[in-house]
């Protein structure tokens, strides 16, 4: 819902509320859907995929980050979208490890779902969310074409790897981890490519950090409250997120 999603955030500013994108879409019809229906499930879907609730570190990193530049939205709405759906994070295994150009339909896509969930999803819904992750995939710019999709490279700027790397954060990865973690992989870059990104990232004072030698250090200077740290921090203590 990337086009949705545009739309939305270009109507109201950093500063609304949950009501007030509630309102925009539903009362507003910002995004011009036709039906009282149609409003109130796109409502609900991109509070579902995005938050819409500066309330959530996701979303309140994102909505910052939103209007520094255009060409790192498409990243940024799918990394979002991606750490809220489950279902779109098992179809992993489908995109991500395929060389640019090769071929990937959504019979590939659906056959890692079957092995991921086994007979937990109807074959309708199963090929319904394959499509749909396939779209996301596209959209985000790992995938290229409509209807023979291949993989492609994404667009990945210094932004889109500040928000990478907070994501990795949140999950408890610290320090060079941050680096090699799934959500850095994301970014669709060699190693040293994300590096590069991270430290372009401090440069423009998106995050702080420090590299001395092998040790790296990265912060992220007020993108969470002191009591979202503490939390993050007691959630953290037994073992780190693997994801």
């Amino acid at each position: 819902m990337l086009a949705e999603l545009r739309n939305l955030l270009s109507h109201e500013p950093s500063t609304a509320n949950k009501e007030d994108y509630r309102r925009s879409i539903i009362e507003d019809n910002v995004l011009g859907k036709r039906t009282g229906s149609t409003r109130r499930l796109s409502a609900q879907r991109l509070s579902e995929l995005y938050g819409l609730d500066n309330a959530i570190p996701l979303f309140r990193a994102l909505r910052t980050l939103w209007d520094i530049d255009d060409v790192s939205r498409p990243l940024l709405a799918f990394l979002c979208a991606y750490a809220r759906d489950p279902l779109l994070r098992l179809t992993t295994p489908a995109v991500l490890p395929l060389r640019v150009g090769e071929f990937v339909s959504t019979a590939d896509i659906e056959a890692v779902l079957i092995s991921e969930t086994q007979d937990r999803l109807n074959p309708s819904i199963r090929n319904k969310v394959a499509r749909n992750a396939g779209s996301s995939w596209t959209q985000s710019g790992h995938l290229t074409g409509r209807t023979r999709k291949v993989r492609g490279r994404a667009v990945a700027t210094a932004v889109n790897a500040a928000y990478a790397l907070f994501l990795a954060y949140l999950g408890g990865f610290r320090g060079q981890r941050l680096l090699g973690s799934s959500w850095a992989q994301l970014l669709d870059r060699s190693p040293s490519e994300v590096k590069e990104l991270a430290r372009a990232a401090g440069r423009r004072g998106f995050i702080n950090y420090r590299s001395v030698g092998d040790i790296i250090e990265i912060r992220f200077p007020e993108w969470l409250t002191p009591e979202e740290e503490e939390l993050l921090l007691e959630q953290n203590q037994p073992t780190s997120a693997s994801f």
